[in-house]
């Protein structure tokens, strides 16, 4: 509640670029076809009430009494989506202590500004995958009073004792006897029944989507990175009871055994997939469960395990040696034929640098053209949603431009220079945006 209450505080915050208007045509110099993959020529795209009302091809198709934006220099794309963010914080050496010093309102002042980088680098939506900060976030976004992405929020994630995710990982022993076990209400569990009762919390809390941690994890305070945190029968039952709701399940996954075992029971979506076996790639394939490579979280915790102090001495093994293999998993995937979409991990590196990540999808020799498909009509699958993804009537009119041709230089999409949410444009070319870090992320 008090996050909710504090982003009302920040409202002046959020006012775009420019405001919405009835009507507005877009000439884009080149237009990315996200169903074929290709790039297409020139074409006016008319943006009506929030939605693609036509598309045009060829020249600046004139619509009178209509205002145009100019971007004949550029290729227009979709939005982007990111389906694996942490928007109420963001990885440093002190990650480990601020939950001891910082209170929620201080995440929701951060998450705000996040939100607003990861909006502005082109990505008009996001699936925030734990955190009790989103959902808030979500609706002040939907609301008006803040600038972001459209929020798909997990809430917080479903982890069991001691796995990644359980809140009170490294506490001492004296606190933790204070503070007591955390349960269900605080996503941990340990048995079918707590299952089914956190998945219901998740639900009484507003999330979106259904977050599990089928293995360990890299930057919880915990020795294994890989180990299986749910027996078979738990996953399950979280499944089922998510599917009773309508939930989708993205599962946090570095190891094979709880990968087999989440996808046997059927979730969406695999998240990292690091040690992703030549059988686990063909159930993958059989049951259609989507994977999620977050490249770039790997190069990155693989980088600052290097740097003396970033990480405990717990967590810095692990970020070593399993962040440097999510790139070579994310080759032998795609090589595989297994389903693929767009997630990077974001809060693990710095906010508005999501899309360096189509740069390591390519280097992993995913061809450019599905790496943007990646993140619009493939990761609009993911999450279920059929008005957004492409530059189509009726989509949702959400448009990102970059100079040049992101298909032949993947190093463009580091340099948007248009993003349109839902009608709204919150960056053009020209236009000075206060407050922005480089492109770099730094």
């Amino acid at each position: 509640m008090r996050a909710l209450l504090l982003f009302v505080f920040l409202a002046p915050l959020a006012a775009p670029v420019a405001a919405q208007s009835p009507a507005t045509a877009v000439h884009c110099g080149q237009l990315f076809d996200s169903r074929s993959g290709k790039v297409l020529g020139p074409h006016t795209v008319l943006v009506r009430d929030g939605r693609i009302a036509q598309v045009v091809s060829g020249g600046h198709a004139e619509v009178a009494g209509v205002p145009s934006i100019d971007l004949s220099g550029h290729t227009c794309t979709p939005g982007w989506t990111d389906l694996h963010v942490h928007l109420a914080s963001q990885s440093s050496p002190d990650s480990y202590s601020e939950g001891f010093r910082l209170d929620e309102v201080d995440y929701a002042f951060r998450a705000v500004g996040y939100a607003k980088k990861t909006l502005l680098a082109g990505f008009t939506s996001v699936r925030d995958l734990g955190g009790e900060v989103a959902p808030h976030l979500r609706d002040a976004i939907n609301q008006g009073l803040v600038a972001g992405p459209r929020i798909w929020a997990a809430g917080k994630s479903i982890a069991t004792t001691g796995g990644h995710a359980d809140p009170t990982n490294g506490y001492n022993s004296t606190l933790s006897h204070l503070l007591g076990p955390p349960g269900p209400t605080e996503g941990v569990i340990n048995s079918v029944d707590d299952a089914r009762q956190a998945v219901r919390q998740r639900y009484k809390e507003g999330s979106d989507v259904i977050k599990i941690t089928a293995t360990g994890g890299v930057l919880s305070y915990a020795k294994s990175g890989d180990a299986p945190q749910f027996t078979v029968d738990e996953v399950a039952a979280i499944v089922a009871t998510a599917h009773d709701y309508g939930y989708r399940v993205a599962a946090h996954a570095h190891g094979e055994e709880g990968m087999r075992r989440a996808v046997e029971a059927g979730v969406t979506s695999i998240e990292h997939g690091t040690y992703m076996s030549d059988e686990v790639m063909a159930l993958m394939k059989r049951k259609g469960t989507w994977y999620i490579p977050t490249v770039y979280a790997g190069r990155f915790v693989a980088d600052k395990a290097k740097v003396d102090g970033y990480f405990p001495e717990v967590v810095r093994p692990k970020a070593a040696r399993i962040g440097a293999l999510i790139q070579d998993t994310a080759a032998r995937a795609y090589r595989a034929g297994v389903p693929m979409a767009f997630g990077t991990d974001m809060g693990v590196g710095p906010h508005g640098d999501n899309a360096r990540e189509f740069i390591y999808l390519v280097e992993a020799g995913i061809p450019a053209a599905k790496a943007l498909q990646m993140a619009t009509i493939d990761a609009a699958r993911v999450l279920g949603v059929d008005d957004q993804g492409r530059i189509a009537p009726g989509q949702r009119a959400d448009i990102v431009a970059v100079p040049g041709n992101p298909v032949d230089d993947i190093q463009a999409v580091l340099a948007v220079e248009f993003v349109m949410k839902d009608g709204v444009v919150y960056r053009q070319p020209g236009a000075a945006v206060p407050g922005e870090t480089d492109r770099a992320g730094h």
